[in-house]
């Protein structure tokens, strides 16, 4: 039997694709199969019935439980923004004092740091925000290249630097505990069964905005 997807023959895509995360939540649904396989236990065998009986108290807290640590994996990234905002309006002070910033920085970092986050929409269009007034204030630094060389602007620099290392993390690991999720809601029978009850849905991974990637292409050296 030949190779189902041949390297060698094709098609082969010269012009490349991009990758996008699909922003779809799919609900979870079960057939009549389930519900006959639910009533066989209990008509039939009503020792098993019991037994998944259990199985589904069980797979129900888990499926809570889980729900719950999407929501502190979330915080976690909200958390690491919000102290990456402050370090950014440090920063954006300490530059003022050595030159003239532009007023719309401030703002922009004012406007910032009263954003709620709500969705992960919200948190995407949060971090990308900032990515912008980080660029912002890396090319008024560009243009004074001497300033980086004071101490307090070094160091806020560095905590710029680790925070957004952090963020990345945290994004990481919210994706992580995304994906147990989605995994976990079609493991059929017993959590399928009970997230299709429950009116559960697959969850949106953390995805990147339309400029950030676009910036990604650009040369920077």
């Amino acid at each position: 039997m030949a190779n189902m997807l041949d390297e060698e023959t094709g098609p082969v895509r010269d012009e490349g694709r991009e990758i996008n995360v699909i922003a779809k939540q799919i609900p979870v649904q079960v057939g009549v199969g389930s519900t006959i396989f639910q009533v066989i236990l209990w008509v039939l065998f009503i020792f098993p019935g019991l037994i998944f009986l259990i199985m589904k108290v069980k797979a129900a807290a888990y499926l809570r439980s889980l729900e719950q640590k999407i929501q502190h994996d979330a915080s976690q990234v909200d958390n690491y923004l919000e102290q990456r905002v402050i370090i950014l309006q440090n920063l954006a002070q300490l530059v003022n004092k050595a030159v003239e910033l532009d007023k719309e920085t401030f703002t922009a970092i004012a406007e910032a740091r009263s954003g709620r986050i709500s969705s992960d929409n919200d948190r995407n269009q949060m971090g990308s925000n900032i990515e912008n007034l980080n660029a912002r204030l890396n090319l008024q630094m560009e243009a004074y290249p001497d300033l980086q060389s004071h101490g307090e602007i070094r160091d806020a620099i560095q905590q710029n630097s680790y925070l957004q290392k952090e963020i990345t993390a945290a994004r990481e690991q919210y994706n992580d505990t995304v994906q147990t999720w989605n995994t976990a809601i079609q493991q059929w029978p017993t959590k399928m069964i009970v997230a299709a009850k429950a009116g559960y849905t697959t969850r949106i991974p953390f995805s990147t905005t339309k400029t950030i990637k676009e910036q990604a292409k650009g040369t920077f050296f």
